[in-house]
């Protein structure tokens, strides 16, 4: 037989094997063709995947609105009957309904250990056990006991109330506490700084917080902000005591349990809140360094579960596991549609998830192999890095491996496209991937940023499980448009959810317009029930970017959207400079471009981020000078302007000064342009890429440049 001279023995056999597989493959298809037909019925799943699934109900030259057909679902109409308006009702119908079935889980630590590594070094390992459930009745007995607890403590109905802390059971027993006591809940993120945890807790005007053991001693700086603070309630630790000395004079430092122990002997009954009180005031992490406290009252959320029962397939025997921040509108709500629902969930941590996470000590189970969910909601950045992860490993598997699972995933998304699953190929080829996060997953839910075409397809298939993702902001209590279960297309964000209105309305700065061809496109701006009551002791700013219209409450999102011809929205731009990174983190690219700006190296800046990115860009118009000093120090040979401009040493010494300065400045790590492209030209008004006044013409740069763009982020 013939073998090419460039062939190696090696990828000669693999050539040879991979091709009996595809012939095998071939009989297969032919044989079992009509088998899969009648059961798997795919002319029912392109049917469904193309319905239409919103109307425009009301359209002119300026501005078109949208709205689901869907009708409400069985949980929905559910909710209505039980009268179900607040989030206080919602746990009490809950335990009524499921008492005695498992709600939260919360896995035991059974102790901590040390463990050699191969390399000789030592590290700290958790030895795992069981989850242990409260049930409905458990979390609903808890919640009144902590909530009685709290009144005891001094804290009264319609007086805030901090919550600083990571996610886990207690977090959202102690917060139906406070509902159950009409005391909204004040979430700040556990990642915050020192300063934007003291703004939030004073501008609240709370006397007292709750923390955990691990963030517990942050407050022995910050209360030195937070003069009105006398209470901090810490929940435990399972393994360590935690010290509670050290504290600034006249604070209470009061354990979880001793707040449980107050309100089981309590007198004081519940004090049910209205639809229209404050349940949340929810500190988003901000672009200028200040967070901004959006206001979410008891009737936003529930139109946001009402919305999330009709977009969100539940099953009986669904599992959910936990673990992204409960401070994040988007799990929260999701979780609480969990707990109406009667899905169990069990909580994680990045630390403890898979088998082989930091914490799990070597041959024991993750969190997600002894839960075995069927659902999990994520964010883009590690659905990247799972994605990444998988790439990774297929890369060193060897050469025949790597062709063959190249071979599956290709064969498996070409049926898929039709409309077909491939069951035997699954279980053959996917399900030790599967198998990571448990084996029984079946839904992925993602949101906080927008998810990337190529990640979406990726964990689809070799995850074997249906991911949804959907469009939404704290201002609209997460609720806006979520994909349909059945849409197999990816880069859209679904159509609205019911309830919710969507309108496009002409942007005519970035030339998006309703009558354009063959899309609509638009600013997106938000109507409906889940629409936020506005910014905490922010009237100018929510007078800006909520309005009152048509006996409906809206918000102007600042995102430009594209309505597609079955109802689904693209998110295609960003009208302000304010961009959200894929790991979730806000950046204002005006705020880092003026920062930079002082860099004596820079005569010009145009910073640029995509959403399904985490780091930024940067368009540089050097200072000649300063750039042929700077590519002297570096050791290069003497050239010209261009030259520079061209050379990569050169940018990497460029981008180099810009990390150095925008340190100087104070910008955060993910604030800094993690690539470059140095500009030989001078932007003029002339050239259409700077106003009058020499302010930079951001979204004609961005056109202008969109190849160099897209070489910085591919390299």
């Amino acid at each position: 037989m013939f073998i090419d001279e460039n062939e190696t023995p090696e990828s000669w056999w693999v050539s040879a094997v991979l091709k009996t597989i595809r012939a095998v493959a071939l009989v297969c298809d032919i044989i079992t063709f009509p088998i899969h037909l009648l059961l798997q019925r795919p002319w029912r799943k392109r049917e469904l995947s193309r319905r239409i699934k919103a109307r425009i109900i009301d359209s002119t030259n300026e501005a078109l609105t949208v709205r689901s057909v869907c009708e409400p679902c069985e949980l929905h109409v559910r909710m209505v009957r039980d009268g179900v308006g607040t989030m206080e009702a919602m746990l009490r119908a809950a335990a009524a309904r499921y008492t005695d079935k498992p709600s939260l889980g919360t896995r035991t630590v059974l102790s901590e250990e040390d463990e050699p590594q191969p390399n000789g070094r030592v590290f700290k390992k958790f030895n795992m056990g069981d989850y242990v459930w409260r049930t409905y009745t458990d979390v609903e007995r808890e919640a009144k006991q902590f909530g009685a607890g709290l009144r005891e403590l001094g804290c009264r109905p319609r007086q805030n109330i901090v919550m600083f802390a990571e996610t886990r059971a207690e977090w959202m027993v102690a917060a139906h506490g406070c509902f159950k006591q009409s005391i909204p809940v004040v979430t700040i993120y556990a990642t915050l700084g020192d300063e934007a945890i003291a703004h939030g807790i004073n501008e609240t005007e709370v006397s007292t917080v709750i923390t955990t053991h691990d963030l517990l001693p942050k407050f022995r700086k910050i209360l030195a902000k937070t003069p009105k603070v006398d209470t901090i309630i810490f929940m435990e630790d399972q393994l360590q005591k935690t010290n509670r000395d050290g504290f600034k004079e006249g604070i209470r430092i009061v354990a979880y349990k001793e707040v449980l122990e107050k309100g089981a002997n309590s007198k004081i009954d519940t004090v049910p809140p209205s639809p229209n009180d404050t349940a949340i005031i929810m500190y988003t992490s901000g672009s200028t360094g200040v967070p901004k406290g959006v206001v979410l009252s008891h009737r936003n959320m529930i139109a946001t579960l009402k919305s999330f029962a009709d977009a969100v397939p539940i099953y009986d025997d669904d599992v959910l596991m936990g673990f992204l921040p409960l401070a994040h509108v988007f799990e929260l709500l999701a979780e609480s549609i969990c707990i109406i629902a009667g899905v169990p969930i069990g909580y994680s941590t990045p630390l403890t998830m898979l088998d082989s996470s930091n914490k799990i000590m070597k041959g024991t189970k993750g969190d997600a192999t002894t839960l075995q969910p069927t659902c999990i909601t994520t964010v883009p950045l590690i659905m990247d890095r799972v994605s990444k992860g998988i790439t990774d490993k297929v890369s060193k598997s060897g050469e025949f491996a790597s062709a063959f699972f190249k071979w599956a995933y290709t064969y498996k998304q070409a049926w898929m496209r039709r409309g077909y699953d491939t069951p035997l190929l699954n279980r053959v080829m996917f399900s030790k991937v599967r198998g990571l996060l448990g084996g029984r997953l079946r839904l992925m839910l993602s949101g906080g940023a927008p998810l990337s075409p190529d990640t979406h397809a990726q964990l689809k298939i070799c995850l074997c499980c249906d991911v949804v993702t959907g469009y939404g902001l704290t201002e609209t209590t997460s609720c806006a448009t979520v994909m349909d279960q059945y849409d197999r297309s990816t880069g859209r964000v679904g159509a609205p959810t019911t309830g919710t209105d969507i309108r496009l309305v002409n942007w005519e700065e970035g030339h998006y317009r309703v009558t354009n061809k063959p899309f609509p496109q638009g600013e997106i701006v938000i109507g409906g029930d889940s629409v936020a009551e506005g910014y905490y002791k922010n009237p100018e700013k929510t007078k800006e970017e909520f309005v009152e219209a048509e006996g409906r409450r809206w918000f102007k999102s600042g995102d430009i959207g594209e309505l597609h011809h079955d109802g689904c929205i693209k998110i295609i731009d960003r009208k302000k400079d304010l961009v959200k990174l894929q790991a979730g983190e806000y950046v204002s690219l005006g705020k880092v471009e003026a920062e930079l700006k002082t860099c004596a190296l820079v005569e010009n800046i145009c910073v640029y981020g995509d959403s399904s990115k985490n780091y930024t860009v940067a368009l540089v118009v050097p200072h000649p000078h300063r750039l042929g000093e700077l590519a002297a120090r570096e050791g290069l040979p003497p050239m010209d302007f261009e030259q520079l401009c061209r050379t990569p040493a050169v940018e990497k010494a460029v981008l180099k000064e810009l990390a150095d300065h925008a340190m100087k400045c104070g910008l955060e790590r993910f604030e800094v342009p993690a690539a470059v492209k140095l500009v030989t030209e001078v932007w003029s008004p002339d050239m259409g890429l700077v106003t009058a006044a020499f302010k930079i013409k951001r979204k004609d740069i961005q056109e202008r440049y969109k190849d160099d763009i897209k070489r910085m982020y591919a390299s």
